[in-house]
C-alpha cells in the first residue's frame, strides 16, 4: 500500500527541539532601566509616535519554526512510496510463487527487489516461499526473515522451469488456510501442456490471488538453426528467433556467431514489427567458417535461451564419393559423378578415392567419412559389403543413385527391395508418359521444399511393394511410385535414389531441387565425431562438460546436472541443463528450447495483474529543502520591512513616482538590448569561430590513423582493433610512432590533420549528405586518402552481379570528383614502398583493390612507376581491418578466409605499405632508388 518512509528516521527526533526554539525566539531583552534625567522636560514633545515592538511578532514566529521543521524532515529523508506491493491484508501466511526460469533471467534483480518489498510489507505473517524449479517444495511456512536470507541466494535457472508441483503445493495451502493468501510472481510465459493447469489454478484462487508480472513480453529466444534455407548457391545459416507476444513493441537486435575460443565470426541484424512473432536472420560467411562456430548469440539478450549451441552435428560433412563409371565410357561433363559432385562439393567435404585403386569403395571408407555416396554401384560382396555393412550401422549414411548396373543386380544395402530391369516412361514400347515429381509427403525430410511441375522421369528403378514402402518413401512422382526412399540401417541410415545422377533417365540433377535434397541428407548424416563418441567402450552415456547459466554464461556444470544419452534430442531440463556433453572432440549439445515444443504467452484470464515495475517513488528531500530556502527568504524579508518602520512608514509620492521611473526605464532598456541583438544576430555573415578540439590538437603534434564512424557498433569497433593492430606493427617494424586511432564523422570533424582516413562500407549505407560529400571532396583534393572498404570478396559472385556494399559505395562517390581507377599493377609503388607484394591481401584474399589509374607505358628497367600523386582513393574489398584486429592481449580477434598460415602475416604488411604510401607518397619510384631496387630484385 501507499506509504511516507524516511531514509534516516532518527533525524525525526530534532523535532522535539522546536518547543524549546519556540521559547527562545520568543525571548526579549531586559527592559532598559530608568534613571531620570533632568532635560528630558525639554524634549519630550519631540518624540514620535513610532515604538519598537515589546515581543516577536506571531507570524514571524511561525516562518522561522516553519524553516526549522523543513530543515529537519530534510535531513531524515522523506519518501513517498505510491504503488503497492499486492499484499493483501490478512494475518494468514502468505505463499509468494516465484518464477526462476530462463525467461526471468533479463530483469531478475527487480523481481528480487519486488519480492523483498513483498516480504518486509508482509514480516508479521508467516510466508511460504515456492520456487518453480522446487521438485519437491516445502509445505511449511517460515519467517519472513528465513524467506529473505534465501530469496537473496537465488538465482535464474537455464531452463523452462516446471510449475506444476509449486502449482499444486500452493492450492493445498490456499485450500486449507483460509485466511492464506498467494502473490505469482511470473515470468509470462508457458507451454501448451501447461496452459490448463495454469487456467485451473486460476480459477480456483480466485481474489486470494495477485499476479505480478512483466507486460512488456520482449522476451526473444533462438528456436533453431536451418543451413542454407534451400539456397543452393547461398553460403550461410538462417537463425529462427522467436518472443513472446506479438503486440509488443517493434524490436530490433543483432545475432552473432562464436567458435569454441570465443572469437566472433560473423552477425547479422534483425527486427521484429510490432506484430511480428519470429524474425530469420541470416549468419551470411563462408562455408569454412560454418564447421567452427560453436555458438550463435542474440546480443545483449542476458538469458539462456538467447544462446543456441552447435555441436559436431550441425556442422559439415566429410563425404566419400565412388563412381561405377569406367574411364572409357565416363564423359567428366554430362556423367553422373560430376552432377553429384558439383552438387556436394559446396556443402561438404568431398573425398574421392584415386583411379585404378584395386578396391575403391574400401579405399573411401579409410577416410572415415561421414557419408559413403554410391554412383551406379550393382552389387556389393564379399569384404566390401560386410565394410559397408558395419560403416552403416556404426552411424554412417550410405547414399546410392540408381543405373543400369542397379537395375540388373541388387543387393541387401537398399532401403527397400527392387524389381530387376526398372521401369521406363515415355518411350516407344512403354505404356506410360513420363512422369513429373509429386508432393513430398509430411514425414519425409524433404518436408517443406517446393516440389518442381517442371521435372520429369522417363526411367527408374521399381521398388517391390511392402507394408513398409510408405513409410520409406522420401520422394514420389505422381502416381505415387517411390522416387527416394530411406531407412534405418543399425545407428545408421541408407537412402536410394531411383534414377540416376545424370540426366539419362531424368531431369531432375538439372534442377536446383536436386541440391536441396542432397543437402538435406546431409544434415542427417551422424559426424564421425559423434559416432567415435558414441562408440566408446563403457560410454553409453555422455557426461556434462560445460553448461550454460541462467544468463547464458558457459561456466562448469552444477552437481545436479546429469549425463545423457547419446541420442538425446530433448530441450534442456532440471537433470539436463544447457550445454555441451561429452570429450571436447565429440561433444554433444542441449539447447534450451525446442522448435517441436515453442514458448507460449501466458494467460491470467481474470486474475488482478499487477506491473513488476511500479510507479517510482517520489522524494520529498528536495521539495523540503526548496521550502526551507524560500522560508529563509521570506524571514530575511520580513525582518528588512520591520527594520524600515512596518506599517507605520508611507512612501512619499516623490519616492513612488522614482520607483515607477526606474521600473519602466528597465523595462525599456532590456526591450532595447532584444531588438539590437537579434537583428545584429540575423546579419551575421560568417559563423562564430570554433576553438580546435583537443583531439584535433593532439592530432596535429602527432600522425595518428583514422576511421570513418559507420552507426553500426560491431564494425566500428572492428575498424578501431584493426588500426590499433596496425599502429603496433607500424611501430614495432618501421620509424614512425603513431598515436592511438580516432573515429571521425567527416560531416562534424575536422579530416585536415590525418593523411589517411578507413572507410568500411555498409550494404544499407545511404547517400551521403551534402556537408560530408564537401568535406570528403575537399580532404581528397588537399591531399589525403581515403580506403573504401567494401568487406564483400567473399560474396562477390562472377557473374558480374554487384552485391549491396558496392551499390553503397557506388552510392557514395556519385558525388564526388573520383579519377580513373585501375587494379593495383605489378609495377605500382604501392607493392614495393616496404615489402614487395603481388597483391594486397586481407581477411580475405580473392578480391582486387583499386587505385588511381596511372599515366605513360611501363618501362621495363624500372620496378615501379611514378603517378604524378598519391591515390586519393583506394577501393578494396577484402576487409583488411579485421586481418589487422587485435584484443588488448594482442591476440587476432578474427579468423581469415581461407587462412593460409601466412596470409595473416601478408595482411599486415599490406597495411605496412599502404601506411607508408600514404605517409612518404612516390619516393620509391625516384630514380635515385632504382639501383638499389633493381640490385634487391635481382636483375
Amino acid at each position: 500500500m501507499s506509504a511516507l518512509v524516511f531514509a534516516a528516521p532518527f533525524a525525526l527526533a530534532a523535532l522535539i527541539a522546536l518547543p524549546a526554539l519556540y521559547y527562545l525566539l520568543r525571548l526579549t531583552p531586559p527592559p532598559p532601566r530608568r534613571l531620570p534625567l533632568p532635560t528630558l522636560p525639554l524634549v519630550k514633545d519631540i518624540i514620535g509616535a513610532e515604538r519598537e515592538p515589546s515581543r516577536t511578532p506571531w507570524w514571524l514566529l511561525a516562518i522561522r519554526l516553519a524553516c526549522a521543521a523543513a530543515i529537519i524532515l530534510a535531513a531524515a529523508g522523506p519518501r513517498w512510496q505510491p504503488e503497492a506491493s499486492g499484499v493483501p491484508a490478512s494475518s494468514g501466511p502468505l505463499i509468494l510463487m516465484l518464477d526462476d526460469g530462463w525467461a526471468a533471467a533479463p530483469d531478475w534483480k527487480k523481481r528480487i527487489e519486488k519480492a523483498v518489498s513483498i516480504l518486509n510489507d508482509a514480516s508479521t505473517r508467516p510466508i511460504l516461499l515456492l520456487l518453480a524449479s522446487d521438485e519437491r517444495p516445502a509445505l511449511e511456512p517460515v519467517s519472513s526473515k528465513e524467506a529473505l536470507a534465501r530469496l537473496l541466494s537465488l538465482a535464474p535457472q537455464p531452463y523452462q522451469v516446471p510449475r506444476e508441483s509449486m502449482l499444486d503445493a500452493a492450492a493445498q495451502i490456499l485450500k486449507s488456510e483460509a485466511g492464506a493468501s498467494a502473490i505469482f510472481l511470473s515470468d509470462g510465459i508457458t507451454n501448451a501442456a501447461e496452459h490448463p493447469r495454469i487456467t485451473q489454478f486460476l480459477t480456483e484462487s480466485g481474489a486470494r490471488l495477485a499476479v505480478i508480472t512483466d507486460t512488456a513480453g520482449g522476451r526473444r529466444a533462438i528456436m533453431g538453426i536451418t543451413q542454407g534455407n534451400g539456397n543452393p548457391g547461398g553460403d550461410g545459416m538462417d537463425v529462427l528467433i522467436r518472443r513472446v507476444h506479438a503486440n509488443a513493441q517493434q524490436q530490433a537486435g543483432i545475432v552473432r556467431a562464436f567458435d569454441e575460443k570465443g572469437r566472433a565470426l560473423g552477425e547479422a541484424a534483425f527486427s521484429l514489427g510490432a506484430s511480428d512473432m519470429e524474425a530469420r536472420p541470416r549468419l551470411t560467411m563462408p562455408l569454412e567458417l560454418l564447421n567452427d562456430m560453436t555458438r550463435i548469440e542474440i546480443i545483449e539478450e542476458g538469458h539462456a535461451a538467447g544462446v543456441f549451441l552447435m555441436d559436431a552435428a550441425s556442422r559439415r560433412r566429410r563425404v566419400a564419393l565412388v563412381s561405377g563409371e569406367t574411364t572409357d565410357t565416363a564423359q567428366p561433363l554430362v556423367s553422373a559423378r560430376y552432377f553429384v559432385t558439383r552438387a556436394l562439393q559446396p556443402f561438404s567435404d568431398l573425398r574421392e578415392p584415386p583411379r585404378g585403386v584395386p578396391d575403391p569403395i574400401r579405399r573411401a571408407l579409410e577416410e572415415r567419412p561421414d557419408v559413403l555416396v554410391l554412383v551406379d554401384i550393382g552389387t556389393l560382396s564379399g569384404e566390401t559389403a560386410e565394410a559397408v555393412t558395419r560403416f552403416v550401422e556404426n552411424g554412417g549414411m550410405l547414399m546410392r543413385f540408381a543405373g543400369p548396373g542397379l537395375a540388373a543386380a541388387s543387393d541387401d544395402l537398399l532401403p527397400v527391395r527392387l524389381r530387376r530391369g526398372g521401369r521406363t516412361l515415355g518411350g516407344a514400347l512403354s505404356w506410360d508418359k513420363p512422369q513429373r515429381l509429386g508432393a513430398f509427403p509430411d514425414a519425409s525430410p524433404f518436408a517443406g521444399l517446393n516440389s518442381r511441375d517442371d521435372i520429369r522421369v522417363e526411367r527408374q528403378v521399381l521398388a517391390e511393394p511392402d507394408s513398409d514402402i510408405t513409410r520409406a518413401s522420401w520422394a514420389v512422382l505422381e502416381d505415387g511410385t517411390p522416387l527416394v526412399t530411406g531407412a534405418a540401417r543399425g545407428r545408421g541410415q541408407i537412402v536410394l535414389f531411383h534414377v540416376t545422377g545424370d540426366t539419362g533417365w531424368s531431369n531432375l540433377p538439372l534442377s536446383g531441387i536436386f541440391v536441396d535434397m542432397l543437402r538435406r541428407c546431409l544434415t542427417l548424416a551422424v559426424s564421425r565425431e559423434a559416432r567415435q563418441a558414441d562408440a566408446q567402450t563403457g560410454q553409453e552415456k555422455l557426461s556434462p562438460r560445460l553448461t550454460l547459466s541462467g544468463t547464458g554464461v558457459l561456466s562448469s556444470p552444477p552437481a545436479s546436472a546429469r549425463p545423457i544419452e547419446a541420442r538425446h534430442t530433448a530441450p534442456a531440463s532440471r537433470e539436463h541443463p544447457p550445454g555441451f556433453y561429452g570429450p571436447a572432440e565429440a561433444s554433444l549439445a542441449v539447447n534450451v528450447t525446442d522448435v517441436r515444443a515453442p514458448f507460449l504467452a501466458a494467460d491470467f484470464g481474470a486474475a488482478r495483474i499487477l506491473p513488476l515495475e511500479g510507479a517510482r517513488p517520489l522524494e520529498l528531500r528536495p521539495l523540503l529543502m526548496l521550502l526551507a530556502v524560500l522560508l529563509l527568504i521570506a524571514d530575511a524579508l520580513a525582518v528588512a520591512w520591520l527594520a524600515s518602520g512596518g506599517w507605520q512608514r508611507r512612501f512619499s509620492r516623490q519616492a513612488a513616482v522614482a520607483f515607477a521611473g526606474l521600473g519602466l526605464a528597465g523595462l525599456g532598456l532590456m526591450a532595447l538590448a532584444t531588438a539590437i541583438t537579434t537583428p545584429a544576430a540575423a546579419q551575421a555573415q560568417q559563423p562564430p569561430i570554433t576553438p580546435p578540439r583537443l583531439e584535433d590538437i593532439r592530432s596535429s603534434l602527432k600522425p595518428r590513423l583514422a576511421y570513418v564512424i559507420t552507426g553500426n557498433p560491431s564494425v566500428d569497433e572492428a575498424s578501431r582493433a584493426g588500426l590499433v593492430g596496425l599502429t603496433q606493427v607500424l611501430g614495432q617494424r618501421t620509424s614512425i610512432q603513431l598515436d592511438e586511432p580516432i573515429a571521425l564523422d567527416p560531416a562534424k570533424d575536422e579530416l585536415v590533420f590525418y593523411s589517411m582516413l578507413y572507410w568500411p562500407i555498409l550494404p544499407d549505407l545511404p547517400r551521403p549528405p551534402e556537408a560530408t560529400t564537401r568535406s570528403i571532396d575537399a580532404f581528397m583534393k588537399n591531399g589525403g586518402t581515403i580506403l573504401f572498404d567494401t568487406r564483400d570478396a567473399f560474396v562477390q559472385r562472377s557473374n558480374g552481379q554487384p552485391t549491396p556494399e558496392t551499390r553503397a559505395l557506388r552510392r557514395v562517390l556519385a558525388a564526388l570528383d573520383i579519377p580513373a581507377l585501375e587494379p593495383v599493377p605489378p609495377d605500382h609503388v604501392l607493392t614495393k614502398t616496404f615489402y614487395l607484394l603481388d597483391r594486397m591481401i586481407g581477411r580475405y584474399m580473392a578480391g582486387d583493390t583499386w587505385v588511381e589509374a596511372l599515366a605513360g607505358s611501363r618501362d621495363m628497367k624500372t620496378p615501379a612507376r611514378a603517378g604524378d600523386r598519391v591515390s586519393p582513393i583506394i577501393i578494396t574489398s577484402n576487409d583488411l581491418a579485421s586481418a589487422w584486429a587485435i584484443d588488448r592481449l594482442g591476440r587476432p580477434l578474427y579468423p581469415l578466409v581461407p587462412g593460409e598460415p601466412r596470409q595473416r602475416e601478408l595482411a599486415l604488411r599490406t597495411g605496412v605499405n599502404l601506411v607508408m604510401y600514404v605517409m612518404t607518397g612516390n619516393y620509391k619510384a625516384d630514380q635515385v632508388h632504382v639501383p638499389a631496387l633493381l640490385e634487391r630484385l635481382g636483375q
